[in-house]
C-alpha cells in the first residue's frame, strides 16, 4: 500500500522506523512469528544494521502474561501499539507521536476541523504543559483560558512529564462532560482550577471586515487546508474595498498547514524571495521554499501591519517571519510562541498514523525560532484589566501605526 502523506506545521522514512521495532523483534526471536502478522511489513522494512538486543523486551511480555491480573484484556495488538508509541517517545521530541487507530481517527477529526473537546491547542514550553491558544468562541475560550497559562492538572493527574498526547487524550470528551484544569498564570499568586464543559468543537478559520475607517481587517485563527484560498477571497475582497490598509490579526494561530503559508505569504512577496527553509540536519540538504509572486495587490500602495501573541506559533510565525523580515509588514504585539520543527504526518497502516518531526525551520534571514519566538517590531504589553473593560491596545497600536507610519 501507498503511504499516503502531509506536511504540517503542527511537526527520511518514519514508516520503516516504526516497522523497524517490530520486525526486528521477529528477527531476534524466530519462534514468534505472529509478530509480523501484526504489524502488515515484510523484510525490505527491516534495516541491515539493526543491533538491539531484543530480550529484555520479551521478558517483559512474558513476565505481564505471569503475572499482570488483567493481562488477557490487553490484546497482542494493543501491546505492539504501545511499543511503537514509546519507540516514538524515545526520541525525546512531544511533537513526535504514533496514533493508534482510536487515537488516529481523532487527529484525523482534528485535522478536519471537528471534534469534541474543550478547543485548545496545547504544547510543551520549558517542560510544562503549556496553552498555546485557545480556539475562538470554544469553551475553553469562554472559561478564560489565555494564552500562556501553565496546566498542572488534568482533573486530578498531574501533569509532570506528561506527553502532549496523552494530556490532549485527557482533556477530550464527550460533549456535555466536564474536565478540571489546574492553571498557573504568570504573575499570579498561586494555581486556580478552572471547570470547562465540553462541547462539539468546529474550528474557524478566517474573518475579514472593512471597517469605517477604512482599515481591511482579516483575522486568520489557523492554516488548515482551506485557508490559502479563504485568504485569496479576502484579499480579492480588500483589494475591491479601495482600502490601502491592511491588518492580518495571527494572535492565537496555532498553526498548520505548511502549503498554506507559502500559498498566503506568495500575495505579499515578490516572486523568488525565501519564506521558509527546511533544515534536515545530517538526513538531507536544506529545502527553500520560495514565493510564487501571486500578482493581486499593489504592494507598492499598502500599509500592511501584523498582529502577533504569545499563542501566534508554527505557521503563524513562518508567516509573520517572512513579512517581517522582508519589511512588508511590522509584528506588532507580543513574542510570538517558538514552534521551529516541521513535522510531517504519515500513514502506517489503514487506520494508524505518524506525526513525527522530520526538520528545524528556518526564517529568510536564517534563525531558528524555536523556543524563543519572534520578537515584535512594535512591542504592545496586553493586561487582565484591557480585557475587563473590552480594549484591544494591540489592534489600537495597529491603527496607529498604519495611519502615522510609526
Amino acid at each position: 500500500m501507498k503511504k499516503r502523506t502531509k506536511a504540517l506545521f503542527i511537526a527520511g522514512s518514519a514508516v520503516i522506523i516504526a516497522g523497524v521495532f517490530v520486525l526486528g523483534i521477529y528477527m531476534g526471536y524466530a519462534h514468534r512469528p505472529y509478530i509480523t502478522r501484526i504489524a502488515g511489513i515484510s523484510n525490505k522494512d527491516v534495516p541491515s544494521d539493526i543491533t538491539a538486543d531484543f530480550e529484555p523486551f520479551w521478558k517483559v511480555w512474558n513476565l505481564i502474561d505471569e503475572n499482570y491480573p488483567d493481562a488477557s484484556s490487553v490484546t497482542a495488538q494493543d501491546r505492539v501499539y504501545g511499543a511503537i508509541k514509546g519507540l516514538v517517545a524515545s526520541v525525546g521530541d512531544p511533537y513526535s507521536v504514533y496514533f493508534p487507530p482510536v487515537d488516529s481517527k481523532e487527529f484525523q477529526d482534528t485535522i478536519n476541523g471537528s471534534f469534541e473537546g474543550i478547543g485548545m491547542e496545547v504544547g510543551i514550553k520549558d517542560k510544562i504543559l503549556t496553552v498555546i491558544a485557545p480556539l475562538k468562541n470554544t469553551p475553553a475560550e469562554k472559561s478564560g483560558i489565555k494564552s500562556g497559562d501553565k496546566v498542572l492538572k488534568i482533573n486530578d493527574t498531574s501533569t509532570n512529564d506528561m506527553s502532549i498526547d496523552a494530556a490532549v487524550n485527557l482533556i477530550r470528551g464527550p460533549k456535555g462532560t466536564v474536565v478540571r484544569l489546574t492553571i498557573f498564570r504568570e504573575g499570579a499568586d498561586k494555581p486556580e482550577e478552572i471547570s470547562v464543559t465540553r462541547d462539539t468543537i468546529d474550528i474557524p478559520t478566517l474573518d475579514s471586515t472593512l471597517r469605517p475607517d477604512g482599515v481591511y481587517v482579516i483575522t486568520l485563527y489557523n492554516f488548515s487546508a482551506s485557508s490559502a484560498s479563504l485568504m485569496t477571497d479576502a484579499l480579492h475582497s480588500f483589494a475591491k474595498s479601495g482600502s490601502h490598509s491592511l491588518i492580518i490579526d495571527l494572535r492565537g494561530n496555532p498553526g498548520g498547514y505548511l502549503d498554506s503559508a507559502v500559498n498566503i505569504a506568495s500575495y505579499f512577496l515578490p516572486e523568488g524571495d525565501t519564506i521558509v527553509t527546511e533544515d534536515f540536519g545530517t538526513n538531507g540538504s536544506p529545502r527553500v521554499y520560495r514565493s510564487k509572486g501571486y500578482d493581486l495587490l499593489d504592494l507598492k500602495h499598502i500599509k500592511v501591519a501584523v498582529l502577533v501573541d504569545k499563542g501566534s506559533a508554527s505557521a503563524s510565525e513562518i508567516l509573520g517571519g517572512a513579512l517581517q523580515q522582508h519589511d512588508v509588514a511590522p509584528l506588532i504585539g507580543e513574542t510570538t510562541y517558538g514552534k521551529g520543527s516541521v513535522q510531517k504526518i504519515m500513514e502506517i497502516t489503514g487506520d494508524t498514523t505518524l506525526k513525527l518531526t522530520i526538520a528545524k525551520w528556518l526564517t529568510p534571514n536564517g534563525t531558528w525560532i524555536s523556543k524563543k519566538g519572534l520578537d515584535p517590531d512594535i512591542p504592545v504589553t496586553v493586561t487582565d484589566q484591557d480585557a475587563a473593560n473590552h480594549v484591544d491596545p494591540v489592534l489600537n497600536r495597529a491603527l496607529d501605526y498604519l495611519k502615522s507610519g510609526k
